[in-house]
């Protein structure tokens, strides 16, 4: 019997943010891009192509969280909800590949790193500070349900940390006159971005693959399906992502002693959502008079 409700959950609309924070990081990459070319800075330059491809992370996982909010069609049953796993997905590789680019450039320059205008360096990584904080602000508030949302909070933070990067080595210039400084920062940053990424990556490859999200204990599901009053048995148990908020739960369950009723379903649709965030939940009453369920083994799914 079906769970059936509204799983919108009342979902805050992220589009106005998303389409702020796109527009803030399409001008800081002109800005950069200009003063990273006369001020002659690797440092500056790789922000730039980093807040490029943030640029574009921001404009696919506004188009995702478009997606998320339209009807199910007859052929899209689900919706187009799973666009934002994929979203977070191509986030996440984009993310490292970037950050792969910045420090190739960084290794190369390190044999000649050139001179570099320190002053300009700090004032326009200052700026980007300010633009991927504030961009980051505003999509703050859905980074914690949403992986979607989390994975371009986490290419802002990025972009902050690297702008901070960049900051602080062009003051070391200024002080030192040490033109190195400029890509070993880069090469620090990268490793930070690298580290901070890998969950997001993670993550994301699990709910692509329909793997149980990580808030998600399954054997503690087991347990309370198991435990139910009534319940000889549970088989054919499945627990996946439908999008980056939505998760959703299949289950047989055996109750020799007859069916124990749509309100008994109901209260456990609506634990299975309260304790454990499970908003889609389908469960199928076995009696088990039929003989054994096709479904049963554990190996078939």
């Amino acid at each position: 019997m079906a769970h059936d409700h509204d799983h919108s959950h009342g979902a805050a609309d992220f589009g106005p943010a998303f389409a702020l924070a796109t527009l803030l990081n399409c001008g800081l990459v002109v800005a950069q891009i200009i003063y990273g070319l006369s001020a002659n800075s690797v440092a500056l330059l790789a922000d730039a192509g980093h807040n490029f491809g943030d640029a574009l992370g921001l404009m696919l996982a506004w188009g995702a969280h478009v997606l998320t909010r339209r009807r199910p069609t007859e052929r899209f049953t689900y919706g187009f909800r799973p666009a934002s796993i994929l979203s977070s997905l191509v986030n996440a590789i984009t993310l490292l590949i970037a950050t792969g680019a910045i420090a190739w450039e960084a290794i190369r320059r390190l044999a000649d790193p050139g001179e570099v205008a320190g002053m300009t360096v700090m004032i326009v990584a200052a700026i980007g500070i300010l633009v991927n904080g504030l961009s980051a602000w505003l999509l703050m508030a859905g980074r914690e349900r949403d992986l979607n949302i989390k994975g371009a909070f986490a290419h802002l933070v990025a972009d902050a940390a690297v702008s901070g990067g960049v900051m602080v080595a062009g003051a070391a210039i200024l002080v030192t006159g040490w033109t190195w400084i400029d890509p070993a920062v880069s090469l620090a940053v990268s490793a930070v971005i690298v580290w901070s990424a890998w969950d997001l990556l993670r993550e994301s490859v699990r709910l692509s693959m329909a793997g149980v999200p990580s808030q998600i204990d399954p054997s503690a599901v087991r347990r309370y399906l198991e435990t139910l009053p009534g319940a000889a048995a549970i088989h054919d148990l499945h627990i996946w992502a439908m999008s980056t908020t939505e998760i959703a739960l299949t289950a047989h369950i055996v109750f020799p002693q007859g069916h124990p009723g749509d309100a008994f379903i109901a209260k456990v649709c609506h634990t299975l959502e309260h304790d454990f965030r499970i908003n889609h939940a389908t469960l199928q009453v076995e009696l088990g008079d039929a003989g054994k369920c096709s479904l049963e083994p554990a190996h078939v799914v």
